[in-house]
């Protein structure tokens, strides 16, 4: 039975279930799994050579293949590139690397666990939904965020997945933590230097910039990312769901809705410029930027930017760049791109510029909600493009996924009309990750989960007045009435048993009471006593059995009496 189960999971959950409760090292025990990505798997561990069991974060990096000379290769490539995550951990705002090892030839890396929420959580979902951003707090986001980021490019690497969930608020601090640095991409080494769309993690899309996609990384790469949070913050716009110029291709983000100083709005629209030649070219360069902005410029002070030309600038970097600059590698950003690899090698085979960005521009169309115009963009790649096949495989897969989260919010929006809060709630997960699906279905969670909390409080209020009369039975009624998934729930457990305890406590007493009454023979008054007692009670079934007794007495009396009257 067991083994049919097993054949029925997909292979990642089937891996996870095995890895649970696994010891790698004889030291690090696996006790939960934190996602797949495309070039690994993530799981919380314990260490249990501490007396503490201090959690760590694992990382199991995926091999493609078992051929000696690509396991060596790789194996290389592995240890030289564990180094600069030692150099890395060094920073306090990035996870301290702990230990890499091989075991059954599958690569680990173990790094700091970091207690403490995503910055997804700190933004707002929609500009109703959450409060947007004050300008001071925008740009001591940045300020922050850069700084790691300047860090992070001495050391010659680039992350390529700065994202909300990627930013983790310490608890113990409060402090921003940059994280996933932590795993090398497992991939054959004739490779194409692109990764396809489709196995790009949603929450990524809209963070990446266009150069990323053909292999182009960027040390800017990361600024045009960073840019896109704040604009987030800003805005309550997720980056999908914001449009393009169609001629330009710029991002249009600020409106009549947005109030901003026309100098941070400017630095922003700068971070996030189509083309990363005409971006910031440093992360220094943004820090001095914001530096000067905070030090000479006044609420509402419009900015002059002067935009130099693609040749000025090109002559200008000719003779300045940094070593840095052009040497950099791309990094061990889980979930992004080629690792340890220089960009230039990232190239070889690529296909052409215009076909990737149709795709990239189709996958924006298809999350911001027009899947129309997301299938006639993609369709209109041609055949003999090497993008092709991924832009066919794709639109099936979105029909179907669209499809899918259209039937899933119909079921939740019709509870959600019908007052079944609760289902609204177990549908939300059935809904396949689709930006504008997964916004309209938050806000029906969220306001289900409201209303779960309103009608807790109604209950709970009920039972407290009807425990107050001590009708316990009813107080225990309407705690059973709470929704499981109310916040309220550890106190209702906790109620229901207090209430039954005094249900039992009250029957036995009315119980004892009876059998007193009884004993003087007042029938009448123990056959009162034991109505009193509620029917879903333990002792219920010896009620019942002294409820016959004493009203067959209390008969046989009142006959007597009769009797004795009429003599």
């Amino acid at each position: 039975m067991l083994e049919n189960l097993y054949m029925d999971l997909p292979s990642n959950q089937l891996m996870n279930y095995h890895m649970i409760g696994k010891v790698l090292q004889s030291r690090y025990q696996i006790v939960q799994s934190l996602g797949a990505g495309v070039f690994g798997q993530t799981y919380i561990a314990v260490d249990i050579d501490y007396p503490h069991h201090p959690q760590c974060v694992v990382k199991q990096l995926k091999v493609s293949n078992s051929q000696p000379s690509y396991l060596d290769t790789l194996r290389l490539r592995f240890l030289t590139e564990t180094q600069t995550l030692k150099r890395l951990g060094l920073h306090d705002q990035i996870p301290e690397f702990i230990a890499c090892f091989e075991e059954h030839e599958r690569f680990y890396l173990v790094q700091e666990f970091i207690e403490g929420h995503s910055l997804t959580a700190e933004l707002p979902i929609t500009p109703q939904w959450g409060c947007v951003w004050t300008e001071n707090e925008v740009i001591d986001f940045l300020q922050d965020v850069l700084s790691i980021l300047e860090f992070v490019h001495s050391q010659g690497v680039i992350h390529c997945d700065i994202k909300p969930e990627n930013l983790i608020r310490r608890t113990a601090d409060s402090k921003l933590v940059l994280i996933d640095f932590g795993s090398i991409q497992s991939v054959d080494l004739d490779i194409d230097g692109e990764l396809p769309i489709y196995r790009i993690p949603v929450t990524s899309l809209g963070y990446i910039p266009p150069e990323q996609f053909i292999g182009q990384t960027q040390p800017n790469s990361d600024i045009y990312a960073l840019g896109m949070i704040a604009i987030q913050a800003l805005t309550g716009l997720e980056p999908l769901q914001l449009k393009g110029d169609a001629d330009t291709n710029e991002i249009l983000w600020r409106s009549q809705d947005t109030p901003v100083n026309d100098y941070l709005a400017a630095v922003l629209s700068q971070m996030v410029r189509y083309d990363y030649q005409e971006r910031f070219q440093s992360v220094g360069e943004v820090l001095r930027v914001l530096q000067q902005m905070v030090q000479e410029t006044q609420p509402d002070e419009p900015l002059e930017v002067t935009v130099e030309s693609r040749d000025s600038y090109q002559r200008r970097t000719s003779e300045q760049s940094s070593p840095l600059l052009t040497g950099m590698k791309v990094g061990l950003a889980a979930n992004s791109l080629l690792m340890g690899l220089g960009v230039y090698s990232l190239v070889t085979n690529s296909p052409a510029y215009s076909e990737t960005e149709t795709l990239y521009k189709a996958t924006e169309e298809y999350q911001a909600g027009d899947l129309q115009e997301a299938i006639a963009l993609a369709k209109s790649i041609p055949s003999h493009s090497n993008v092709y096949p991924e832009a066919q495989a794709t639109i099936e897969e979105w029909q179907q996924q669209w499809q899918q989260a259209a039937e899933q919010y119909l079921i939740a929006e019709q509870a959600f009309n019908e007052g079944r809060w609760s289902d609204v709630l177990s549908v939300a997960p059935k809904v396949p990750d689709i930006l504008y699906w997964q916004s309209k279905i938050d806000k029906l969670v969220q306001q289900a989960q409201f209303n779960i909390e309103v009608q807790t409080q109604d209950l709970l209020a009920k039972a407290y007045e009807k425990a107050e009369a001590r009708d316990f039975s009813t107080a225990l009624k309407y705690l059973r009435q709470i929704p499981q998934e109310s916040s309220a729930g550890a106190l209702v457990q906790k109620k229901l048993a207090e209430y039954s305890q005094k249900r039992q406590i009250r029957a036995a007493y009315f119980l004892h009471n009876a059998h007193k009454k009884a004993l003087m023979g007042d029938f009448d008054g123990a056959v009162a006593f034991l109505r009193r007692i509620p029917k879903d009670t333990p002792i219920y079934a010896q009620v019942q059995v002294k409820l016959n007794e004493y009203t067959q007495k209390q008969r046989r009396q009142t006959q007597g009496q009769n009797v004795a009257f009429s003599m």
